[in-house]
This record gives C-alpha cells, sequence and structure tokens, in this order.
C-alpha cells in the first residue's frame, strides 16, 4: 500500500522488495543500469533520447534506457540493427530463432544467449566483483 499514492511507483517498487526479503537484502547494487537523459535543470520527465545521445549510451554501457518516443523509432531501428543484430523486425537472434532472420523456431527451450546476453552477464559480473560486501540496503 506504501506505493499507492506515487507517480512512478515501478520505479522503487523492486528495489523495496529485495531490501526488505532476507534472502535478496544482500544483493542489491548501487546502479540502476538505465540511461537517463534530464534537462538542466531537471524537470519531471526525462528528455526523449535521439541519435545525438546514443554514443553517451553506448559508451556508459547500460542495458536499458528511458525514453523513447513514437517519433525517435529512428534511434530504436539503430540500436536494434547495430547493437542487437536485428534486421527487418525480427527476433533478436538466439537459441530458439533459426533460420534467415529466425524465420524457423528450434528448440523453444533453448535459450543460448546473443551477442546483448552476454554483454549484460559482463556488466553485471563487474559491478557485482565492485560491490562484494557492500549494502546498499539502508533502514
Amino acid at each position: 500500500m506504501y506505493y499507492t499514492n506515487f507517480v512512478s511507483s515501478a520505479e522503487g517498487y523492486f528495489q523495496t522488495v529485495i531490501c526488505n526479503s532476507p534472502e535478496f537484502v544482500h544483493t542489491a547494487i548501487n546502479h540502476d543500469l538505465h540511461y537517463i537523459s534530464w534537462d538542466r535543470p531537471p524537470r519531471q520527465h526525462p528528455r526523449t533520447i535521439t541519435l545525438r545521445d546514443l554514443p553517451r549510451m553506448i559508451e556508459l554501457n547500460v542495458p536499458f534506457a528511458r525514453k523513447f518516443g513514437q517519433e525517435h523509432m529512428v534511434v530504436m531501428d539503430k540500436i536494434d540493427r547495430d547493437l542487437l543484430g536485428r534486421k527487418n523486425g525480427s527476433f533478436t537472434p538466439g537459441g530458439w530463432c533459426v533460420g534467415e532472420n529466425c524465420s524457423d523456431v528450434g528448440d523453444p527451450t533453448s535459450l543460448r544467449p546473443g551477442a546483448g546476453a552476454l554483454r549484460l552477464r559482463a556488466i553485471m559480473a563487474r559491478l557485482l566483483a565492485n560491490q562484494t560486501g557492500q549494502n546498499y540496503c539502508k533502514v
């Protein structure tokens, strides 16, 4: 009920659950894994990401970003093509996606990581290694 009247309750919900769960309290890291471009001074909502933001977003090496607008689909198309290896609206290649442009379904239970998943694993390993023994959940 705590988040009932919050504007962006989803942005703090999972951190709250993790920090209040004895099983997961020591797994919190001090990084939100997002690229967000704010106006200066910040407004209530972040700026819409454009192609000008892409080099900085890639340099920061974070797996998530916001906010994307319908009028800036060219940014999403470039991310799909250049970072995720997707072409012509296809699925991201992986273990169950086979054939030219993922035209055939292979083993639907196979989860062979693609390049994006390997980058995410490296990011998480680096973040976890740098924060061993830290407790970011404060009372």
